[in-house]
């Protein structure tokens, strides 16, 4: 695997060796883990769109595992021996976007002191993983859009086209028509990329894989952590099942291994659970399933409700919940700090943790709490 000089760029090479499907679905596919109905749903589509060429768009929410289902695309499919490229949009300042897309030339921009290859010369004849698609500048995607469909480009200030042949896969974490909707992302490039769309299932959607799962990393945590354990407490099963898990399967893992490593019993217990839990911000019980949103007294989700929607109410209380502090508030939704920054600006919503109790009337300016543009909420207390 290598890194980049920009934090949101991977590189790595893989081959079949390591990826050891596991036939039949029986406890997961590859890397992936569960056997839930919707979990061998999405292994059937993988091993019909994984050895193809095509485009493929992957939808979830944070903490899905996006980027180990793009990895499964690029292993299952003939360019499997050539390089995944994965970019994270988000990651990536504007004013870089491009260069770090397309390469550039020595002398191209203030600092450019080398010639430097881009995401797409670096993965030709391979695959390019573009997460948080949505994050990425309009402008940039429209000569994204251009390079998809001529699979040629040039680099900042080259003069020589260069071609490519390359696979894309994308990964968003909102729901794609709300983005075109807020302008967010071009609806020419989604019907690009668009040719299959893989929607990952949260992980209150698939409880009954909490045990799989909290056993996989109990045991490859406890290994890389230079311990053994022999298993995990019934009590301990149910508190991990009776959980929200509103950072889905990455939130799950963080959470057992620091369960694993304060453990000092032969299995994981309860009681090493909740100081866990605890840690990461009093998560110690499930939500109630009509708690009240921050926005009225409307349950948080309910059917025909878009995940975009149900994403949004869930910030927003969790921003009260923890008096506006955006780093609180990521860490008890097991995000970034930089995805709620990215959800507010979309959502055109200001937020101030000073802790002062003045309200605003009109226009958006940041006020304690958080606003819409005309709007005010009080800040609690």
């Amino acid at each position: 695997m290598e890194e980049h000089g920009n934090p949101g760029f991977v590189t790595g090479e893989a081959t079949r060796a390591d990826l050891p499907l596991q036939h039949g679905f029986a406890r997961g596919f590859g890397t992936l883990v569960g056997d839930s109905a919707p979990m061998k749903a999405l292994y059937e589509t993988l091993s019909t769109v994984g050895p193809s060429s095509a485009s493929v768009l992957i939808v979830g929410e944070s903490g899905t595992g996006k980027e180990l289902v793009a990895r499964m695309l690029h292993d299952l499919s003939d360019r499997r021996s050539r390089r995944f490229v994965a970019l994270n949009c988000a990651a990536v300042p504007e004013t870089l976007m491009e260069s770090e897309l397309f390469g550039h030339e020595k002398g191209a921009f203030t600092g450019a002191i080398d010639q430097k290859p881009g995401c797409f010369e670096l993965a030709n004849g391979g695959t390019l993983f573009l997460d948080e698609l949505s994050a990425m500048p309009t402008a940039s995607q429209v000569k994204l859009l251009r390079v998809l469909e001529e699979r040629s480009f040039r680099r900042l200030r080259g003069v020589r086209e260069l071609v490519v042949d390359i696979r894309v896969v994308a990964a968003m974490n909102e729901d794609p028509e709300a983005a075109v909707e807020r302008e967010r992302l071009r609806p020419d490039l989604l019907f690009r990329l668009n040719v299959f769309t893989l929607r990952l299932p949260p992980l209150r959607e698939r409880v009954s894989d909490i045990p799989i799962l909290a056993s996989h990393f109990a045991d490859t945590l406890g290994t890389a952590n230079g311990k053994r354990l022999l298993g995990i407490e019934p009590d301990a099963l149910q508190a991990l099942t009776s959980f929200h898990w509103p950072g889905n399967v990455r939130q799950l893992r963080n959470v057992i291994e620091r369960a694993v490593i304060l453990e000092k019993g032969p299995r994981l217990s309860s009681s090493g659970l909740a100081l866990s839990l605890r840690s990461r911000g009093g998560l110690s019980a499930p939500a109630p399933a009509s708690a009240p949103a921050a926005e009225g007294n409307e349950p948080i989700a309910s059917i025909g409700m878009t995940l975009d929607e149900v994403t949004r109410r869930m910030i927003l209380r969790t921003l009260e919940a923890t008096h506006f502090n955006r780093t609180k508030a990521a860490a008890l939704l097991g995000v970034s700090a930089k995805t709620i920054y990215n959800k507010l600006k979309a959502w055109e919503i200001e937020v101030d943790s000073r802790p002062s109790k003045t309200r605003a009337v009109e226009g958006p300016s940041r006020v304690p709490g958080w606003t819409l543009p005309g709007h005010a909420v009080p800040y609690p207390g």
